[in-house]
């Protein structure tokens, strides 16, 4: 035992202590506000949307579309060169059927979050979002979704979008 720990023992606190004021104690209520900054990518990638427009970003020098857009070119080195209009198209790279939903709350629908590559954006590069109309059980799912699916944005309405990436429902099967 410490030297210190003979000359200053410690007295265990009870909770009746607090509560009867024989401790000092302070309250506050935490003011915690903040703000995020999309930055000039995403700012223009989430304006897009709200206008049921998909932003991407183009490299002059090798070719590269991205999205969600990036101002600078990793293959490159250096700034990407313009915006580009893409399609509400795409196919599946890869999915997962989830029972659990982001509180950690079970379900018994499942959702389906998958990596959509974008028709005419670079292949390998996509962004994550819901599937719909893929059945309510997992047999249902496996049996219709696959890698390469193609899909289609199901966008909510205009006046009801808010310039986020939820202004896509989610994205459906199509035919081709």
């Amino acid at each position: 035992m410490s030297h210190h720990l003979k000359e200053f023992p410690g007295v265990p606190l009870k909770d009746s202590d607090i509560q009867e004021g024989k401790v000092l104690t302070t309250r506050w209520e935490v003011k915690a506000e903040y703000a995020w900054d999309t930055g000039v990518a995403l700012g223009e990638f989430f304006a897009g949307l709200k206008d049921g427009r998909i932003l991407a970003r183009q490299c002059d020098r090798c070719g590269r579309i991205v999205v969600p857009p990036r101002m600078f070119c990793e293959w490159c080195h250096r700034p990407n060169d313009r915006w580009v209009e893409v399609k509400d198209t795409g196919r599946v790279n890869t999915f997962s059927v989830s029972f659990v939903l982001w509180d950690a709350s079970r379900v018994k629908v499942p959702s389906v979050p998958a990596v959509i590559e974008i028709d005419g954006c670079t292949p390998g590069v996509g962004f994550m979002h819901l599937l719909g109309n893929v059945g309510t059980t997992l047999e249902e799912i496996l049996a219709r979704v696959k890698i390469g699916m193609p899909v289609k944005a199901v966008w909510r309405p205009a006046s009801e979008r808010t310039g986020a990436i939820t202004d896509i429902v989610h994205f459906v099967p199509r035919e081709g």
